[in-house]
């Protein structure tokens, strides 16, 4: 899966963006609740080099329990309440994971290094994705295309709040009614044709019938089939096929802009808005929640009509760029992600920072696995992938359940210690209001399945992911053998090295090296499907996972989902498209550049000092999929990219 997250350090300024962004949540909260169009709106850098199956949005559904929504408010709420000041904040990361701690040490640059604050506010980092064409995905659109098929705007207003209310819990079969009638107050054969639109468009699972009852026209929704229909409506297999037109692409094509939520959180509103299974949606790649990002979505049969209704109630989500096509999109068929990145309240001189950009473009970064494809509490994610590789299930149960110290929610503390104290899941998932984390997974599975079928239990867990944990042990290999081989040979390629002809991965030799600059060299991600390097980073291989109690010759696991195949991955990455610009500020709060909202809005360029207190460098580079641009800012900044280290640097700022 590619994704472009950034280590999410959360900034308590006085003026932080924080709190607002808590407030919007809330505000949203209430508008979800009154909004009209979100009530009618229904129908039917963490990398993995391996591009996994279609399986992420079918775990992802089944994470998603319907009708958990006073769920989904507590845990907000329970985030919210959460919050600590700074300090206290730093004072638990001083457990966290450093680059070290992860294989991260080399750099490829000469310059000195500098120090700068990265994401000081989440709108310092926007990302707009690459598409398969090359084209860079913009929301400068919101007009929906005209089609003479879609419902009229009284569709989406004719029925009451109480109206919609019922019709809910009618389609969802929350109580035992059997049918719903709604008076047509205005009794024309137009009305009744709106009333009757409203409820098929907007409730899938549902028909409709007009009656006489004591000389008042009634419009009768009820269940086609009862349960047996429900089922089988709002899923990508078998969607509701009624009003489609066949002229019309299946799949409604559109531009997401969000802030501060993450892809699959995107998805899981818009969905929960629509009324709709989230795995009729498609993408081609995750992005970070920290941020501001632009990106395509396909959903199959919403209308563009439906979905630009959302934008008059989502809070930090826009919709546009609207088109139909047959196709959905599939993960991993982007380009790449181009990045646009504030680092505030920096300290190098004009010079350092040129020598540092021209690094950027000319040379580039090592391309290693950032830290939050590692986790951020003192139990790393590698460490558990290591454990399933080794076969050692009670290890495993053990490093996701037991007490650990550092940064977590205080409900997790609770629950980690119940567990520590009796061993009992029931007990231990007693202190969890919030059921679907990964341990409340392991809780339940380990309830269902008992202490001695951990396998099992472990398995509740979405596929992805505990595909998660053994990619993340792969990339602690690959990181310390990469820092390994740059010590050893540098940045040139010599015998021995993997380069990639085509999708094959051959040894560079002696008399081929000069054909050969350290771009062009590749190494592998441990698996039964990769070849080594012939030179002294081969043997350093074997000699990590033998004293990890593995064996590099036999990767396959007796679990075929935790089987490695292996990959190959660049050493060196370059970036596309380098500028930078380095800007004085006197106000934390304001932004530096504007976003496509705010050009879609006609919000003007924010007018910036000559000479301000503060000076910022703003960068902009394209990457590929599958890099991490913590790691071109790392090289830039020749800082430690860590939560640990940056909340250390971001409270002695707050000082």
């Amino acid at each position: 899966m590619e994704t472009v997250e950034l280590s999410s350090v959360s900034l308590k300024r006085p003026h932080s963006e924080d709190d607002v962004a808590n407030a919007d949540e809330i505000k949203r909260q209430k508008i979800s609740e009154k909004c009209k169009t979100g009530n009618n709106s229904g129908q039917s850098v963490e990398t993995v080099t391996e591009q996994p199956d279609k399986s992420l949005l079918e775990d992802t559904k089944n994470e998603i329990i319907p009708n958990e929504e006073s769920e989904e408010q507590e845990e907000e709420e329970l985030e919210d309440s959460e919050d600590g000041d700074p300090e206290s904040f730093a004072d638990m990361m001083k457990h966290g994971l450093t680059e070290s701690d992860v294989g991260i040490t080399k750099f490829v640059s000469s310059h000195k290094g500098f120090s700068g604050i990265l994401k000081e506010r989440y709108s310092d980092f926007v990302v707009h994705e690459i598409g398969k064409d090359g084209r860079v995905s913009h929301l400068d659109d919101f007009s929906v295309p005209v089609d003479d098929e879609d419902p009229s705007e009284e569709t989406f207003t004719v029925l009451s709040e109480e109206d919609k209310q019922r019709l809910e819990e009618l389609q969802l079969l929350k109580n035992k009614e059997t049918s719903v009638a709604i008076e047509v107050i205005e009794d024309t054969k137009e009305k009744r044709t709106v009333i009757h639109q409203a409820v098929k468009s907007l409730f899938p699972g549902l028909e409709t019938k007009t009656e006489d009852r004591d000389g008042k026209k009634y419009i009768i929704a009820y269940h086609a089939a009862g349960k047996k229909a429900l089922a089988k409506v709002r899923t990508a297999t078998d969607p509701r096929k009624h009003s489609w037109p066949k002229s019309r692409g299946s799949y409604c094509h559109f531009v997401l802009y969000k802030e501060n939520k993450d892809t699959m959180d995107a998805i899981n509103v818009l969905s929960k808005f629509l009324r709709v299974k989230p795995n009729i949606f498609s993408y081609m790649g995750t992005k970070d929640k920290r941020a501001i990002t632009v990106q395509e979505i396909a959903v199959l049969r919403i209308t563009a009509q439906r979905l630009a209704h959302l934008n008059k109630c989502l809070m930090n989500f826009k919709l546009g760029n609207f088109s139909y096509k047959n196709h959905p999109l599939k993960l991993g068929e982007l380009q790449g992600n181009h990045f646009t990145v504030v680092l505030r309240n920096i300290t190098g001189t004009d010079e350092q920072i040129e020598q540092a950009m021209h690094s950027l473009r000319e040379i580039g970064f090592i391309n290693y696995y950032g830290m939050q494809r590692f986790g951020t509490t003192a139990v790393p994610t590698y460490q558990i992938g290591r454990a399933i590789l080794q076969n050692n299930w009670n290890e495993v149960m053990d490093l996701i359940l037991k007490p650990r110290p550092g940064a977590e929610k205080g409900y997790l503390v609770k629950c980690r210690e119940e567990w520590a104290k009796t061993k009992d899941p029931a007990a231990a998932l007693k202190k969890l209001p919030v059921k679907r984390c990964v341990e409340g997974q392991l809780l339940r599975g380990l309830l269902k399945y008992g202490m001695k079928n951990i396998i099992s239990a472990f398995g509740i867990i979405p596929r992805n992911n505990r595909l998660m944990y053994i990619h993340s042990y792969q990339s602690y290999v690959w990181n310390n053998m990469v820092s390994k081989r740059i010590e050893e040979y540098g940045l040139r390629a010599v015998p021995g090295d993997l380069t990639l002809k085509g999708a094959t991965a051959v040894h560079i030799e002696e008399g081929d090296v000069d054909n050969y600059t350290i771009h062009d060299v590749v190494m592998p991600l441990p698996g039964f499907d990769v070849i080594y390097p012939k030179h002294k980073i081969g043997e350093a291989y074997k000699e990590m996972l033998v004293a990890d109690n593995l064996d590099i010759n036999n990767m396959r696991h007796k679990i075929r989902d935790y089987s490695l195949s292996g990959a190959y991955r660049k050493i060196i990455i370059r970036p596309q498209n380098v500028n930078w610009e380095v800007v004085a500020y006197d106000d934390p709060r304001i932004p530096l550049f504007t976003t496509d909202l705010d050009k879609l809005e006609g919000k003007p360029l924010p007018v910036l000092p000559t000479n301000g207190k503060f000076r910022a460098l703003k960068m902009e580079f394209s990457l590929p999929p599958s890099t991490y641009a913590t790691m071109a800012i790392r090289e830039v900044l020749k800082m430690d990219t860590s939560i640990k280290n940056q909340t250390q640097l971001n409270t002695t700022w707050l000082r």
